[in-house]
């Protein structure tokens, strides 16, 4: 489905699981700083902040819904942009501890992997020396050996859990064969149309981020789907802003911020993820395109609106 009249969503990934604080400065850890970091990005243009959370002592990522809970008030009183919470968390999670958030919660969206997946952060090793925490090194050390869990019943246990949240699903999508899971998960009548498909690529272990693999991941979305889906991508690290200006011509919606790339561009580290959404929405005005409000994105999507969260 092609952006309604020419809008298009822009969702921030505030702060992830996959960069560590060694990486940049600039990564918000604490509740107050990730609060802070996405009504930066609401302000900026984004429609919908994609949420984790770490643990305010050393940044090691963390699915305590007393955390979600400290920054989700803040951010809701603050702006009436849509919060997204993560279900993925972090690979080394289970997918009861990785539920938890969006479970209590109730957020308007959650993000929902498609599948089960090597996840490979071990070649990030090699640009650090020193890191700050204990925890870093080893964590990305032994990703060269760690699955990303999402099986069969995984996703069936998150969908049918949050069924009566009527929170909805940023479908994340790391390779072409979790399109065709969604699609089962459609057939099956756990996931309501429109699908938010969120498509992934440059994560070592998902679908690579040639312009080749951008239009078989939309091809095959839109021969599985037709209209009964809105597309979005992020893409992994330097491909971040080429791949939305891709998704945006060819009738998508994009994602950015510090969980997907760390860069504003060639060696400028990102001192925001409001620099991150200004630049993506300044790419999409000057192609023409229109950057979709919290509101348009309500619509859109079919949300419950932010009043009915637990929060």
């Amino acid at each position: 489905m092609a952006a309604a009249q020419g809008k298009v969503i822009i969702t921030c990934a505030v702060t992830g699981s996959i960069h560590t604080p060694t990486m940049s400065p600039y990564l918000p850890i604490t509740p107050d700083e990730i609060a802070e970091a996405a009504i930066g990005a609401a302000q900026a243009g984004a429609a919908i902040v994609h949420l984790h959370a770490r643990e305010p002592k050393d940044g090691r990522p963390t699915q305590d819904p007393a955390l979600f809970a400290q920054f989700a008030q803040k951010i809701k009183a603050a702006s009436d942009v849509v919060i997204n919470f993560t279900t993925g968390g972090a690979p080394t999670m289970s997918v009861e501890e990785r539920l938890q958030p969006t479970l209590k919660l109730k957020p308007e969206v959650a993000s929902l992997n498609m599948g089960s997946m090597n996840f490979g952060l071990y070649e990030m090793l090699g640009r650090y020396k020193d890191f700050k925490h204990d925890w870093e090194k080893p964590y990305l050390a032994a990703s060269d050996d760690r699955i990303f869990k999402n099986t069969f019943k995984d996703i069936a246990y998150i969908l049918e859990s949050c069924k009566e949240n009527q929170t909805r699903f940023e479908i994340e999508c790391y390779d072409i064969g979790h399109l065709y899971v969604a699609a089962h998960f459609l057939d099956r009548g756990l996931l309501k149309p429109p699908l938010f498909i969120q498509s992934v690529f440059g994560i070592r272990g998902g679908i690579g981020p040639h312009p080749e693999d951008v239009m078989h991941m939309k091809r095959t979305a839109d021969r599985l789907f037709g209209d009964a889906y809105y597309w979005s991508v992020l893409g992994a690290g330097r491909n971040q802003m080429f791949i939305a200006a891709m998704s945006a011509v060819m009738g998508g919606n994009v994602r950015v911020g510090l969980e997907d790339s760390l860069w504003l561009g060639r060696g400028q580290l990102a001192k925001s993820n409001a620099d991150q959404v200004s630049k993506a929405k300044r790419i999409l005005e000057e192609l023409g395109f229109s950057v979709a409000t919290p509101d348009d994105a309500r619509q859109m999507l079919k949300l419950k609106g932010g009043r009915n969260v637990g929060f």
